[in-house]
């Protein structure tokens, strides 16, 4: 009787909740996660995007189905005493994920580490002929560039001979260096095509409206031909340059389209068979210089709160140029890293990836002691300076300035008697005041003076935290002799200090910094002109404007007819 009094109050229960009497099988089986369809053709990227989201979230839903059905079933039993339980603590905020931000955090370290893969260029700290899995060693190669996967820089194109033809070559191009304190960017894309006309080539350039406070430059006959777009100044339109474009080759067509970086976006670029793209910085690059900026915050700095969005819309862009990339037809990488990782990563068949450095003007900068002496008395270092330092650029949190700030008031309190140089604008030009004596802050130098700023130092300093591209004051300083302390990134590593004898390599912390700054000052004034002069030999061969006209003259002649792609020509 008992039993048939439970067995009908527990009836009862059940139909009270309206669930069966007897537990689902669903409840009684151990649910199976069903099994991953085997994945489509997409890049690297994507696939493990989609895997690795798609695996948190069915494992949350699962474990929200399975806590739902034991609820339920315990709910239909009968009442038993409470069992006491114990007391938890209350879920951290940071642990208590959504399946969004924990895929994200999955996936950070794995594009981390891809920037970290081992440059295929050098294949050791010290200088060595650059090598290929298929061109063999620049020193004795011959045969179809395209092949090739070292930098363009180590092949010996003759400046003195001129082109078999000259080109009609259409510039895009964002801004174009009309204001004083022009980007890296901009100087780059103004030193090679004033090169390039220099050199008998036509050269227009389509780019945005000067600023209001600077003039338009004179018509120059022997340079660029500039077409400014009409409307806000710096405010970039491609459709209205396109028009331009297309009105200036009707009747005599261009035999070369040169976009600097995304300046011709790429619905534009689809089927365009002579349109060469130079990349200044891809957003997986932008995704490493995220996180090492936020692993420079200092201990009592609270975490951005824009840490986690600017960190999903790199991952976003990284897989929207993996698909776009593929729409223009021929891509230059800056080094010889960006060159690795747009092969590996983002899957560009490797005859479309040309890797070309960023060269500087060689007749402005160059080595000149009196020029250097002279800048030094103008800003006041004392004759009796142990060691001088130099940074030049934005005054930014992303160019490394946080660190240098803490490694340097550090090291003037060790060293009084080493000072440091600050060419540049920013947030951090008051900071650096704080500092006294031992920092001289210059404000914005103007190009004219940028020769005599490197001259005065000993040593140049880089602590940027971002990857991507090549920074021009590196080339710039070891142009003029000087060797230099830089972030060891894998584009710098692998393209710049690629011998122990250039400089100094640091981790993009303090700590790092600091010991590097230490070996400078351990080693003396003396030392480090030794090294310069060494950085020199190496940039006049490499970093030389002429030196990356040369290449992008090449390029652009076996883009507009094939029989030019073979090396060595008659006019090599």
């Amino acid at each position: 009787m008992m039993q048939a009094a439970s067995s009908q109050v527990k009836s009862n229960a059940c139909k009270a909740l309206h669930l069966p009497c007897s537990p689902p099988k669903a409840v009684l089986d151990s649910p199976k996660i069903p099994p991953i369809p085997p994945p489509r053709r997409v890049c690297p990227l994507a696939a493990i995007f989609r895997c690795t989201r798609g695996c948190v979230v069915a494992h949350a839903r699962l474990a929200r189905a399975k806590l739902a059905r034991g609820r339920a079933w315990s709910m239909a039993l009968l009442p038993s005493p409470p069992r006491p339980r114990k007391q938890r603590c209350p879920p951290h905020p940071m642990i208590s994920l959504s399946p969004s931000l924990l895929t994200l955090i999955l996936l950070v370290p794995f594009l981390s580490l891809l920037l970290l893969h081992r440059s295929s260029f050098p294949g050791s700290s010290s200088c060595s002929p650059a090598t290929s899995r298929r061109g063999g060693s620049a020193a004795g190669f011959s045969g179809d560039l395209r092949d090739i996967e070292f930098s363009w820089n180590h092949l010996p194109f003759t400046a003195s001979r001129l082109p078999p033809t000259k080109l009609k070559i259409a510039v895009f191009s964002r801004k174009w260096p009309v204001a004083s304190a022009p980007g890296g960017m901009e100087r780059h894309a103004h030193t090679l095509h004033t090169a390039l006309a220099a050199r008998g080539h036509r050269v227009h350039v389509f780019t945005s409206p000067p600023p209001h406070t600077e003039a338009a430059p004179p018509r120059n006959p022997e340079g660029p031909q500039l077409h400014f777009l009409d409307g806000e100044p710096g405010q970039w339109r491609c459709d209205e340059a396109w028009k331009l474009y297309e009105a200036e080759g009707e009747n005599d067509p261009f035999d070369v389209i040169h976009s600097e970086s995304v300046a011709v976006f790429h619905r534009w670029a689809r089927g365009v068979d002579n349109l060469v793209v130079s990349w200044h910085g891809i957003s997986l690059e932008a995704l490493h210089s995220g996180i090492f900026q936020d692993l420079a915050r200092g201990e009592d700095e609270p975490m951005s709160p824009a840490l986690n969005q600017s960190l999903a819309n790199s991952v976003f862009r990284v897989l929207s140029e993996v698909r776009f990339f593929r729409s223009y037809a021929h891509q230059v990488a800056i080094s010889d890293s960006t060159g690795e990782m747009l092969r590996d990563v983002y899957q560009i068949p490797s005859r479309r990836v040309h890797v070309i450095l960023n060269g500087v003007d060689e007749a402005q900068f160059e080595p000149d002691a009196a020029l250097g002496r002279a800048f030094r008395e103008e800003v006041g270092v004392p004759k009796g300076a142990d060691l001088v330092l130099g940074v030049s650029g934005r005054l930014v949190k992303d160019k490394g300035h946080p660190l240098l700030y803490e490694a340097f008031s550090k090291l003037a309190l060790r060293h009084p008697n080493v000072y440091l140089l600050i060419a540049g604008k920013g947030p951090w030009e008051n900071r650096y005041m704080d500092l006294g004596r031992n920092a001289k802050v210059l404000g914005a130098v103007p190009p004219g003076k940028l020769k005599a700023f490197y001259n005065a130092l000993d040593v140049f300093v880089d602590p940027t935290l971002r990857p991507q591209g090549l920074d021009l004051t590196l080339m710039e300083a070891m142009q003029c002799g000087k060797p230099v302390v830089a972030t060891r990134f894998p584009s710098i590593k692998g393209s710049i200090v690629v011998d122990e004898e250039f400089g100094y390599m640091f981790a993009p912390n303090v700590e790092s910094l600091l010991e590097s700054l230490e070996a400078v000052v351990a080693e003396g004034a003396r030392r480090a002109a030794r090294r310069g002069r060494a950085c020199r030999e190496y940039a006049r061969s490499m970093f030389a404007a002429t030196k990356m006209a040369l290449a992008y003259e090449r390029l652009f002649l076996c883009v507009k007819n094939e029989t030019f792609c073979a090396y060595p020509a008659e006019f090599d």
